[in-house]
């Protein structure tokens, strides 16, 4: 029996994710700007679903998104790569030993012929750094992998307590831009 792609068509990869997010319950949406998420935070920031909080830092979302979780509110982390950079001593010292879910979407920068050396170094260490920490990851590379992933690594997160982290390829985020 195949399962069929209940994406509708032409639906863009950010359209995916906030109607998945919204099917999740997850109203807390924390995020530093990012150029690559910027349509994704657009179209969150004008819907009123969402309660919409921009931090100074990626460390301060993970704080506010475990706080909102504690208090019954399902919540996640928008950052790029360099961003998550910052986050293993959270990660490690709140989230783990605690076990607040901490679902995290990245976009992945340092790779596929980016040239700036800070997001390259964090490139190369993001994914082993995430295996190291126990943390569920998976790489976003095509269209129609966004509802599936994105929904199961929600479900996932919050069914096992668990942080995760979905990693949307330069694959999936730029395709069709010049």
């Amino acid at each position: 029996m195949t399962q069929q792609n209940t994406t509708p068509a032409g639906e863009t990869w950010d359209e995916t994710v906030v109607r998945v997010l919204k099917a999740n319950q997850v109203k807390l949406i924390t995020y530093v700007p990012d150029k690559v998420l910027a349509p994704l935070i657009r179209r969150i920031e004008a819907d009123g679903y969402f309660t919409v909080v921009t931090p100074a830092r990626e460390e301060e979302a993970v704080g506010l998104v475990a706080g909102a979780y504690m208090a019954g509110l399902r919540g996640i982390v928008l950052m790029q790569t360099s961003g998550f950079a910052t986050l293993p001593n959270v990660l490690a010292s709140l989230a783990l030993p605690y076990q607040i879910p901490i679902p995290m979407m990245i976009s992945e920068r340092g790779t596929i012929g980016d040239f700036q050396l800070g997001q390259v170094m964090v490139c190369r260490t993001m994914r082993p750094i995430l295996n190291a920490m126990n943390i569920e990851n998976f790489g976003i590379e095509r269209q129609e992998d966004v509802e599936f992933v994105v929904d199961r690594m929600l479900k996932q997160a919050f069914a096992t307590q668990a942080s995760a982290a979905m990693i949307l390829s330069p694959l999936l985020t730029n395709r069709g831009r010049a």
